[in-house]
């Protein structure tokens, strides 16, 4: 895959430059720093399969630079990356089309957990902003038996695994999951351990 990442924090770009790389040793990946490179980068490239990009680049506004990025390539998933939790800018970020909205605020387990899912063509915006509702489910909508698999599946165990420990078929842990996801208004474990530790469940 060629990915091209766009951060202005050296440090930042090159740590996500290398758990990319991590995620799979076939990952091509160029950086860039500024919204003016990234477009200049878009120009002589099309070929690029990911661009994962600063929302606070600092040379245009992210509405503007996102734009462009998109124009110069259609075909690209996009993942924003961003110091802002505020739903309405995650809101106005997924209305443009992105792959993926992640706050830089994760923990960098949970960062990769989802981009590996992005890798398998999934994607991911905060639960929290595409809430109708407007407020989050709280623990007391897990049962005890969902909270003990929650903590399981944050500890990056399998079902399998999971099953093992606490004396259960598999298909019964599925069952478990599939509910706790429900209950946390989310569509894969990543989200989930996402959403119970902004929730303070985990």
């Amino acid at each position: 895959m060629k990915i091209l990442v766009a951060e202005d924090h050296v440090l930042f770009r090159e740590a996500l430059s290398s758990m990319l790389k991590q995620i799979d040793g076939k990952n091509e990946i160029i950086e860039t720093a500024t919204y003016a490179e990234t477009n200049t980068e878009l120009e002589n490239n099309k070929n690029f399969d990911l661009i994962v990009i600063d929302m606070a680049l600092p040379d245009n506004t992210w509405e503007k630079g996102l734009s462009l990025i998109k124009d110069k390539n259609k075909k690209a998933k996009i993942v924003v990356l961003s110091a802002t939790e505020d739903s309405r800018i995650i809101k106005k970020a997924a209305e443009r089309g992105i792959t993926a909205y992640i706050p830089k605020s994760l923990n960098p387990k949970i960062m990769q957990g989802i981009m590996k899912v992005i890798f398998a063509g999934g994607t991911y915006i905060p639960v929290s902003a595409l809430s109708s509702a407007g407020s989050p489910k709280t623990a007391h909508a897990l049962t005890r038996r969902q909270n003990e698999v929650l903590n399981l599946v944050a500890e990056g165990k399998s079902n399998k695994q999971i099953a093992y420990e606490i004396g259960v078929s598999e298909a019964t842990v599925k069952l478990h999951i599939n509910a706790l996801l429900r209950a946390l208004g989310v569509t894969n474990r990543t989200q989930a351990v996402i959403t119970a530790q902004k929730q303070g469940i985990l």
